[in-house]
């Protein structure tokens, strides 16, 4: 599996299901009793903006947000560098960050989400994903379930599921996809 034939099916996916797609991934996290019980006050979620064919996740970060949980955003500091996350509200300003991705204002605290909303070009049925191939997830994910119990979501179209993704040492499980058709605990 190529990271570019994994973007072109997710592309064709987005194009014809993309806001659907995105209502479907908020009505299926929000009826899973396990993930709406690690959002609420108290807990920090950081989610992401989408770039590309990605599922959208701010209806799902707006029903997150409504039940009380801190919102944040990752920031791409450096190449090698783990994700920093940093406050937002789903209201919240925005600037063109590493990438081109939007990310909160530089004077936005700096946080530790509990719960991690994951986007995906691929995954398969036991939680690993086909990312970018930066390896900022995987670090980052390893390096937060070391200092604290994170929950990790990925976010994907059900169509992106394969059975022939490269898994390398690297690469971190999830703990749970969500699709328009299914909330799915994969490990933990």
């Amino acid at each position: 599996m190529h990271r570019s034939s994994a973007r072109a099916d997710r592309d064709a996916l987005g194009s014809g299901f993309g806001a659907a797609a995105a209502a479907g991934v908020a009505t299926r996290f929000m009826k899973s009793p396990e993930l709406v019980a690690r959002t609420g006050i108290g807990t920090v979620v950081a989610g992401y903006m989408p770039i590309g064919s990605e599922i959208d996740p701010r209806s799902l970060l707006d029903r997150i947000a409504a039940r009380g949980s801190g919102l944040c955003l990752p920031d791409v500091i450096a190449p090698d560098a783990l994700l920093e996350f940093r406050t937002w509200s789903t209201t919240g300003a925005l600037r063109t960050g590493a990438y081109g991705i939007p990310v909160p204002k530089t004077d936005a605290a700096v946080v530790s989400p509990d719960l991690l909303l994951v986007p995906m070009l691929a995954f398969d049925r036991r939680g690993f994903r086909l990312g970018y191939g930066g390896g900022f997830y995987d670090r980052t994910i390893s390096a937060l379930r070391g200092a604290k119990g994170i929950l990790t979501v990925g976010l994907a179209f059900s169509g992106q599921v394969r059975d022939d993704l490269p898994i390398g040492p690297h690469d971190i499980r999830l703990d749970w996809i969500v699709t328009e058709s299914a909330a799915l605990r994969v490990s933990g």
